[in-house]
């Protein structure tokens, strides 16, 4: 279980809403993975006319926490402005904040990531913000009024998993008190359990499931992978060594288990 702006979270898997095949994949990824917070982009295109209330009874109907995000933002103010739209309709303050910086790599705009946080947090948002592992930048944030950090494990929709483990790390190692979620570049179950071996507190995803030949079935491959890599960070990883190590000690008495019977 962990905590984000005073909510109890058990699953440490949060679902994206994006690139599904149908309606009814994304139900059924739902369901399986138990995920108990999804994203939900305004800028999210529409289907036909009334598909958006469509897609939104659909995601009302899953008894789900809703994180807006304000993904495709390339400024301060429409990052800002769709974050408040987003608060009137999905009546919530949480928003997932996405400041574009670089069109081929969508890399966040840490300058102006920043400013969009602090004018979010001050208008009474409980802001998400999508970062990179930059310490500096983490700061920024926090004085800005964030309570939680999503630093990308890599670009956007690339499935290359974590790219910068040592920042990775080091951004753990800074931050204990901080939720942090690894956000973008997650393509693989074993990426979300390097996550969570990592000490992180949970992944979002998107892409790799929505995309998946059978979503329902990764969702919940990813969820149990986030489960498993949470349970081994707590119970303690092994340190890696150069030189192997033997497992049977060489010297000693042998065990045997049949020894002392006839």
């Amino acid at each position: 279980m962990f905590k984000v702006y005073d909510i109890r979270l058990t699953n440490r898997l949060i679902l994206g809403t994006a690139q599904y095949p149908s309606p009814e994949h994304l139900r059924q990824a739902v369901h399986r993975s138990q995920a108990e917070v999804v994203t939900v982009s305004l800028r999210r295109e529409a289907a036909g006319p009334g598909s958006g209330q469509r897609f939104w009874e659909l995601i009302q109907s899953m008894g789900v926490r809703v994180l807006p995000n304000t993904a495709g933002c390339r400024t301060v103010q429409e990052a800002i402005t769709t974050a408040q739209m987003a608060r009137e309709i999905f009546s919530t303050p949480w928003v997932k904040l996405e400041v574009i910086g670089d069109d081929a790599t969508l890399q966040p705009d840490v300058f102006g990531l920043v400013e969009a946080a602090r004018s979010l947090c001050e208008d009474g948002f409980q802001v998400f913000p999508y970062t990179t592992e930059d310490l500096v930048v983490a700061e920024r944030l926090l004085a800005a009024g964030c309570q939680v950090l999503m630093p990308w494990g890599a670009p956007i929709g690339t499935g290359r998993g974590l790219n910068n483990v040592y920042g990775l790390r080091q951004l753990r190692a800074h931050f204990p008190e901080i939720p942090l979620i690894v956000d973008a570049g997650i393509g693989a179950p074993s990426h979300a359990a390097h996550a969570l071996e990592l000490g992180f507190d949970a992944v979002l995803v998107n892409t790799a499931v929505a995309k998946a030949g059978d979503p329902p079935a990764m969702a919940e491959a990813f969820a149990q992978a986030a489960q498993a890599g949470r349970l081994a960070f707590e119970a303690g990883l092994m340190e890696a060594h150069d030189l192997a190590t033997p497992s049977t000690p060489e010297f000693g008495t042998p065990f045997s288990p049949w020894s002392g019977h006839a």
